[in-house]
């Protein structure tokens, strides 16, 4: 069936951007860039004995205290030491915006050079979760998502990354959300950026988050999500990485035309390579794999592709998480009627595959990636 009418009429030009865009200033070194061993090599090298690193880690992973200036267990002349090699401050709070109650909360970040990322802290009632982002805007141009109508800035360091993690760890600790202290149990890398762009960083950040403490934060592997629009390589080195996180895939369409459209990387990896590659790491995984897919009314939600998205999926280990879209200011594009999204739905049951629509949240505070630094960026212009 052909598509080409369905295809936005607007959509940009295509412009991937998968290398690090060159920086002004480089970011400040800390500790989390690095493993635990390195850590403590990184000490001896500046003459600081190498059980140091291992305090730091405990204030830091343990305490999700990033204030040197409070660690009385480590001696005041060396404090200034520390951070300046070890723990600078990566990110500052700028603005906070609430709804649900207090229960979901977007912080945004200044990063040392003035960048601005976003990080979104959800409370439920069995789990709380934090979405945070990877890159500062993203190279992947998906034409109906905030972010990728800025471009990308840059990549986020590990430490950056984690950092966000931190901070909304330390929110649950001290009971800042409504409903007093919990703790922070889950971690998705659905903000800002396209994670698997940022390989290396990422990966480093899902380690302190997943490795025990002090060395890390101590969440479950399983309980940490990476999202991709489809990158086969990076799928495939992730597959090899021995730690068993979920990944999500942004497929927003099941046939190749749309998509092309819609998420321009299919131009380099189409819809069979990247299931393929979803199907692989799944079997060496163990870990069922999640199908992104946000609901565009009239673009991608009509009955027949919800009839192609169930035969591509039927006998995969695979979940579909539809999206109703968050609009974003200008936008022609809008949710799915509830119609569609419950024909969707009952499409996809008839194949017997999982299939959820997401919560919601955060529709008041500008909620889709992006929104909010967006605004913040015109406010100061």
């Amino acid at each position: 069936m052909s598509t080409s009418a369905e295809r936005p009429q607007d959509a940009p030009e295509l412009k991937l951007v998968f290398d690090e865009p060159k920086q002004k200033v480089k970011p400040p070194k800390h500790f989390a860039d690095l493993a635990p061993e390195d850590r403590k090599a990184r000490a001896v090298e500046l003459g600081i004995p190498a059980f140091r690193a291992n305090q730091m880690a405990v204030h830091f992973f343990t305490h999700y205290n990033d204030d040197p200036e409070t660690w009385s267990d480590i001696p005041k002349d060396l404090r200034e030491t520390l951070v300046k090699e070890f723990v600078p401050q990566l990110i500052t709070l700028v603005r906070t915006v609430t709804t649900d109650g207090g229960k979901t909360r977007k912080d945004l970040w200044r990063l040392h050079d003035g960048v601005l990322v976003e990080s979104v802290l959800m409370r439920y009632t069995d789990r709380t979760t934090v979405c945070i982002s990877s890159q500062a805007g993203c190279g992947m141009n998906c034409p109906f998502c905030a972010t990728g109508q800025g471009g990308l800035t840059r990549n986020l360091t590990a430490g950056e990354i984690t950092a966000q993690v931190v901070a909304a760890a330390r929110i649950c600790a001290t009971g800042e959300m409504p409903g007093g202290e919990t703790r922070l149990s889950n971690v998705v890398f659905m903000g800002m950026g396209e994670p698997l762009a940022n390989y290396n960083a990422v990966i480093r950040a899902v380690r302190n988050i997943t490795a025990p403490q002090p060395d890390g934060l101590g969440i479950s592997a399983r309980s940490v999500t990476v999202s991709t629009v489809g990158l086969v390589n990076g799928i495939e080195k992730l597959r090899e990485e021995g730690i068993p996180v979920t990944l999500a895939v942004s497929l927003h369409t099941p046939d190749d035309e749309l998509r092309d459209t819609l998420v321009p990387i299919n131009n380099r990896f189409n819809v069979k390579e990247v299931l393929a590659a979803a199907d692989a790491y799944a079997e060496k995984t163990g870990r069922r794999y999640s199908i992104e897919y946000a609901m565009i009314r009239d673009i991608n939600d009509q009955a027949w592709r919800s009839d192609l998205l169930g035969r591509l999926l039927k006998n995969r280990n695979a979940h579909v998480n539809l999206i109703p879209l968050n609009p974003t200011p200008g936008s022609k594009w809008t949710a799915s009627r509830p119609q569609d999204e419950a024909e969707f739905v009952r499409i996809l049951e008839n194949y017997g595959v999982p299939v959820t629509v997401r919560d919601t949240r955060g529709r008041e505070i500008d909620g889709a990636c992006g929104q909010l630094a967006a605004a913040e960026i015109t406010s100061e212009a």
